[in-house]
C-alpha cells in the first residue's frame, strides 16, 4: 500500500514537471482588439528597440556624439548673440560719431585765410608758415624772391568747426635794397583767436605790414594785423568765385592790430 502511494507521487511530479517546462515555451497571448490572440514578444527583447546613434563627423577630421554636437551647437549660438550684441554697440557708436563729425563739419562753418603783403622792397618774404588751432595749414619757401612778389595768396579755405579757433602766423623776411640791410633775417610770430557762428563762414585777412617811420629800428618794423569779417557761407562762395581785386573792394572790419614779436636774426653779409 505504502509502496503504490509512492509511485503515485512520482508520477504526479514528473506530469507536474512536463506541464510546467511546456508552459514556458510556448509564448503567452493578449487578446485584440477584434477578440483574437496577438502573441506577445519573446522575453528579454525591447517592444521598441532604438537603433544607436551613429556619430557625427566633424570638420576637424574627428566624429562628435549627438550630445557633443548639441553642446558645440548651443555654444556657436551663443558667440553669435555675443557677435549681434558687439555689432550692435559698435553701430550706435558709429552713428553718434558720424553725429558728431556732421554737426561740426559738415553743416557747421566755414573758413577763409588770405595773406596780404604791404611791406617794402626792403624786406623780402622768405618764409611762411600758418597753422589753425596748432595744425600746419600752409608752409612755404622760396629765396628766390618769387613769394615776395605775390601781393597776397590764399592760405586756406574750407570748413571749420562752429566755435572758437586760433591762427598762428610765422613770417620771416631776409633783407634787401639797403646795404646795410643785406644779408639780416627778420622774424615775426603772431596768434589771433577768431569765433565762427553755426552756420557761418570768416574771412580772415593776414597783412604784413611796416609799423613807425624811418626812425624806426629795422628790427621792429615787421608786424603784422588780421582784418576779419563774419560772412554767409553763400557769399563767402560767391567771395571765391570773384577776382582778388573785386574781393578787395568788399567793407571789411579790421580787428586789434596784432603786430607780434619779431625778432632779428643776422647771417654774414
Amino acid at each position: 500500500m505504502i509502496m503504490r502511494w509512492r509511485f503515485t507521487v512520482l508520477v504526479l511530479a514528473a506530469a507536474l514537471a512536463t506541464a510546467t517546462g511546456v508552459a514556458q515555451q510556448v509564448p503567452t497571448e493578449t487578446s485584440s482588439a477584434d477578440g483574437g490572440a496577438t502573441p506577445s514578444p519573446p522575453t528579454g527583447v525591447s517592444a521598441a528597440a532604438t537603433p544607436p546613434v551613429a556619430p557625427i563627423p566633424f570638420e576637424d577630421g574627428g566624429t562628435l556624439s549627438g550630445e557633443q554636437y548639441i553642446v558645440r551647437l548651443r555654444d556657436l549660438e551663443q558667440r553669435i548673440n555675443e557677435l549681434k550684441e558687439e555689432i550692435f554697440r559698435s553701430k550706435a557708436r558709429l552713428s553718434l560719431l558720424a553725429e558728431s563729425v556732421l554737426g561740426n563739419v559738415v553743416g557747421g562753418s566755414r573758413a577763409q585765410v588770405v595773406h596780404q603783403n604791404e611791406m617794402s622792397g626792403t624786406y623780402r618774404l622768405v618764409h611762411v608758415v600758418y597753422s589753425l588751432d596748432g595744425a600746419p595749414i600752409l608752409t612755404r619757401d622760396d629765396d628766390s624772391g618769387g613769394l615776395a612778389d605775390q601781393h597776397e595768396f590764399r592760405v586756406y579755405s574750407g570748413q571749420v568747426g562752429a566755435g572758437d579757433h586760433t591762427l598762428g602766423v610765422n613770417l620771416e623776411y631776409l633783407g634787401a635794397g639797403l646795404p646795410y640791410m643785406k644779408g639780416y633775417r627778420f622774424r615775426v610770430r603772431s596768434t589771433q583767436s577768431f569765433s565762427v557762428p553755426e552756420g557761418k563762414a570768416i574771412q580772415i585777412r593776414v597783412v604784413g605790414y611796416e609799423r613807425g617811420g624811418p626812425l624806426e629800428p629795422p628790427e621792429n618794423r615787421p608786424a603784422i594785423r588780421y582784418v576779419q569779417r563774419v560772412v554767409s557761407i553763400r557769399d563767402l562762395q560767391d567771395a571765391e568765385g570773384e577776382s582778388t581785386s573785386n574781393a578787395d573792394g568788399a567793407s571789411e572790419n579790421a580787428a586789434p592790430s596784432s603786430a607780434g614779436t619779431p625778432s632779428t636774426g643776422s647771417s654774414n653779409p
